[in-house]
């Protein structure tokens, strides 16, 4: 079915007039929706739409949504998607998360919320994500029901344009790509870079990801978040130049919080959780020029119940009514445990960190690793107040650094935050981390 550039509405229509699995070839030229914010294509099953050469789909700062409605398996390729005006948290193509969705060869550019919503066994290929508002996708579903996610061979780059972290300080709204609550994601063979704020976050309760083979760089923030989520493998990325402007801005008021670039918030391997692996593997990464390495960290005070938890109503997936996560039963095992997301079976080796502050244009803060976490003091019933969880990811939860290389003035941080070891200390009996790592100037020749 070809659809004409000229003719105003004519994709949408001929989709409604269409039966199921047709194929749309969009002629070269600027196709338009009808000028009413809600105008849309709403697929059928199976449908395609292919752009020839310089075929280009504009709202014209006037439709919020390009493609949406609940068909499963539709293809978009060698199509651009532009200036469309999606609200903050949605999103312009695929706008209500159906699934199967395959887009491939495309250019999604220049519109704001999210330049994609992501549905189960969605497929991102060869295709472009370029200034868009918020994200370039935000790979969130009604229901939390995304699985078999693929992101592949994709430029992530300058997404977050309408600056929302500023908008919304604290929002966590904002990157290259947001995952949450997605289990089962294969991220590889991307560029990821120059993006305000995060290049790739995986945010609440996402599971088994494997993350290999991306170049992360110049990204604002850190190039992988990996927050309250599961067992994931993180091989064979070139990781560079990322975190300089929000580290920089943090240590400019004085905050000495390793902010990192490989950032794992309350995030581990569980083995009762099923993955293609039972830890967080990070290796065989280079980490070149950026604002800090990899920081492991987890808030005491945040597990399920308590007014410190961000993501609210949500619970671990080890624990499937919230409610019992209260006193007293969640001073006792299983719960005590249960209840939290824990940063434990952190395995980082055979990779290879380098920093030139020369470059990085920076003082000795901009140089650490870290494991720790803060003194728990909230709420009043909490079970975790004290020290008890910055020793317990410090020295009980597997977490482990060996066999890595070290170029620059790298130092430690553990327990706390104004606790800095230098590499000998690190290595020592307290702590034992790094055993068959190389440091120095010519390390790893």
């Amino acid at each position: 079915m070809t659809v004409d550039p000229a003719v105003v509405g004519d994709l949408a229509a001929k989709t409604r007039s269409s039966p199921a699995h047709t194929t749309f070839w969009l002629r070269p030229g600027e196709h338009r929706l009808e000028p009413d914010r809600y105008a849309q294509v709403v697929p059928k099953r199976g449908d395609r739409y292919l752009g020839a050469p310089g075929a280009v789909l504009d709202g014209r700062k006037v439709n919020q949504y390009a493609f949406g409605g609940t068909a499963r398996d539709v293809t978009i390729s060698h199509l651009t998607v532009q200036r469309f005006v999606a609200p903050n948290n949605e999103g312009v193509v695929n706008h209500d998360m159906a699934d199967g969705w395959v887009i491939e060869h495309a250019k999604i550019q220049d519109n704001s919320g999210a330049g994609l919503m992501a549905g189960a066994r969605q497929r991102v290929r060869a295709s472009c994500l370029r200034d868009n508002g918020q994200y370039g996708m935000n790979a969130y579903k009604t229901g939390d029901s995304i699985r078999g996610l693929v992101v592949e061979g994709n430029e992530i780059t300058g997404n977050n344009t309408d600056d929302w972290e500023r908008r919304r300080p604290g929002c966590g709204c904002t990157g290259g790509v947001k995952f949450w609550a997605v289990n089962g994601a294969d991220i590889r063979g991307n560029w990821v870079h120059g993006n305000r704020g995060a290049g790739l976050w995986a945010d609440n309760n996402n599971n088994d990801f494997r993350i290999e083979g991306n170049l992360l760089e110049a990204n604002d923030g850190a190039a992988l978040v990996y927050e309250t989520s599961y067992n994931a493998v993180i091989r064979d990325n070139t990781i560079r130049r990322n975190n300089w402007v929000e580290g920089r801005e943090n240590a400019a008021r004085g905050d000495d919080f390793p902010y990192a670039t490989v950032y794992v918030s309350e995030a581990g391997g569980e083995p009762r959780v099923p993955a293609r692996t039972d830890k967080i593997d990070i290796y065989r990464n280079v980490l070149e020029n950026n604002w800090n390495g990899i920081t492991l960290w987890e808030n005491a005070d945040r597990f399920c119940n308590s007014p410190a938890n961000t993501s609210t109503g949500y619970c671990t997936l080890l624990v499937k009514d919230t409610a019992r996560c209260a006193r007293p039963a969640i001073a006792t095992a299983p719960l005590y445990a249960d209840c939290r997301w824990k940063t434990q079976r952190v395995d980082i080796h055979g990779n290879r960190f380098v920093l030139d502050t020369s470059v990085v244009k920076c003082a000795a803060e901009c140089g650490r690793m870290a494991v720790l976490a803060n003194y728990g003091t909230y709420p009043d019933w909490s079970p975790y107040r004290g020290k008890r969880v910055a020793e317990a990811i410090t020295h009980k939860q597997h977490n482990r650094w060996h066999d890595n290389v070290y170029r620059g003035p790298w130092s430690f941080v553990a327990g706390d935050p104004g606790h800095t070891l230098e590499p000998g200390q690190w290595q020592g009996a307290s702590y034992q981390q790094d055993t068959g790592s190389a440091f120095g100037p010519q390390a790893g020749d």
